[in-house]
């Protein structure tokens, strides 16, 4: 169960399912009982454009409505964006970052998050079970892996409500291998 509120901030580009991945998130989290909210905030609404998405899940009604300015985790869509906004401005002390990326968190310049920064090639999964690089989907099975919030079957519960039949079929499947990815990232941090 979490605690008391659990933030998730969600960084990407226009057109990568970034507001869509905080809205699935937010739905695993309501089918297991939680109380969730999910919402955007855009600059300028056009494809490739920086996007942020926010999603909140708790145990309790949520009253908050403005952004996520604190949050326990961070989710990067497109690592280019490392370089261009501050996607971990006020990340919590002990929070949680994952990066759709086949680089190491050296290449990244993010060692410093070791232990609670991992990496998941969420575009290259996409590829290959959705046959499109649309990483959002893959990205939730990693955030089910990392955080614990959500189990990966509610997950591809809601990503199998939000789409139809071959397209749900691969973005669930990619979920499944981001969380792997993950899973097996964060076992052997522990043993590290």
């Amino acid at each position: 169960m979490v605690a008391d509120m659990f933030e998730v901030r969600v960084h990407g580009r226009g057109g990568q399912g970034v507001v869509t991945a905080a809205e699935l998130l937010s739905a695993a989290a309501f089918a297991e009982g939680r109380r969730a909210q999910a919402f955007p905030s855009f600059g300028s609404e056009r494809t490739g454009a920086p996007v942020v998405a926010y999603c909140r899940i708790a145990d309790r009604p949520i009253r908050l409505r403005e952004p996520v300015l604190r949050p326990d985790a961070v989710v990067v869509q497109d690592a280019t964006l490392l370089g261009q906004v501050d996607v971990l401005a006020g990340l919590a002390e002990d929070g949680l970052v994952l990066v759709n990326s086949a680089r190491t968190l050296a290449e990244l310049g993010l060692e410093p998050y070791a232990g609670r920064a991992f990496t998941v090639p969420a575009t290259r999964l996409a590829r290959e079970h959705l046959g499109r690089p649309l990483p959002n989907a893959a990205l939730l099975g990693g955030v089910a892996a990392l955080c614990g919030l959500v189990s990966l079957a509610s997950v591809q519960a809601a990503i199998r409500d939000r789409f139809p039949g071959p397209v749900a079929d691969g973005n669930a499947a990619a979920a499944a291998a981001a969380y792997d990815l993950v899973l097996a990232g964060r076992k052997e941090a522990t043993r590290a």
